[in-house]
Parts: structure tokens; sequence; C-alpha cells
């Protein structure tokens, strides 16, 4: 996006004007963009505390059973991730069609109903990225596990 001399009009990439609706429209849903992220960001921070409580505890009574009752909240956060990273995609889908001028995104309308094929839970899931985070903090669950048994 650039902008013009006259501050009302921002121009996409191509020189097409974009309305003071499209623009507020996009905002809204950048807004959303950014609390979905910020969701996801406190989620990591809480699996990675609990975790280390967890296991630390575990370790401290040498205790497989606490080490193995720690794997279902994570399990848990992992669930509660994918669903917000999901959102979060099914959000800047709408926000790539919404941003072009002649896009059939009805004005201010916030439906990710039209992505949500495009985007499976399990798919987002299993990414590398949350496979690597929620992995890592599994394989230290079962680490633990077979050291305290």
């Amino acid at each position: 996006m650039s902008i013009s001399s006259n501050e009302a009009d921002v121009c996409t990439t191509s020189g097409t004007p974009l309305s003071a609706d499209r623009i507020k429209h996009l905002e809204f849903i950048q807004a959303v963009v950014t609390r979905l992220g910020n969701n996801s960001f406190l989620l990591k921070g809480w699996a990675i505390a609990l975790t280390a409580a967890i296991l630390a505890l575990s370790a401290g009574r040498l205790s497989w059973q606490i080490a193995l009752s720690g794997i279902i909240p994570l399990l848990g956060f992992w669930f509660l991730d994918s669903y917000f990273l999901r959102q979060e995609r099914l959000f800047r889908t709408l926000y790539e069609d919404a941003r072009t001028p002649n896009s059939g995104v009805e004005m201010l309308s916030m439906n990710i109903g039209p992505y949500l094929p495009r985007v499976t839970l399990a798919k987002v899931a299993f990414s590398q990225t949350l496979v690597l985070f929620y992995g890592a903090l599994l394989i230290a669950h079962f680490v633990v596990l077979l050291l305290t048994r």
C-alpha cells in the first residue's frame, strides 16, 4: 500500500485507490489476526510453564504418574493453539481477498465460512512449527516418564 498526497486515498500496489470503508474493513480483520496471534503466543508460554512445573515436580518426586498426567494438559494446549492458528490463517485469507478493489467479499463482513475447507484443523495442528514446539515438550514428558520408572 502507498499513501498518495490526499490522506483519504490509499492505493494498492497496482495503484487502485481503496475506499475508506474498505480500509476500515481491513483494519478490523487485522485486529482479529493480531488478537489471535497474541492468544497463540500466550498459550505457548503457559504450555512451557506448566510443562516445566510438572516435569520438575515429577523428577523431584520420582513419580512417573505425574509426568504422565502432564501430557493431557499439553495436548489440550496443542489443540487450542491449533484452533487459534487456524482462525488466524482463515482471517488472513479473508484479508487477502478483501484487500483487492473488486473483491467479492461483502463490505465489513467477517465471514470466514467460505475459507473453512481450505484451512483444516488437522493440517494446522500438524504444521511444522506446532509439531516442533509441542513435539519437543511431549518428548520431554516421555524422557522424564522413562527416567522415573
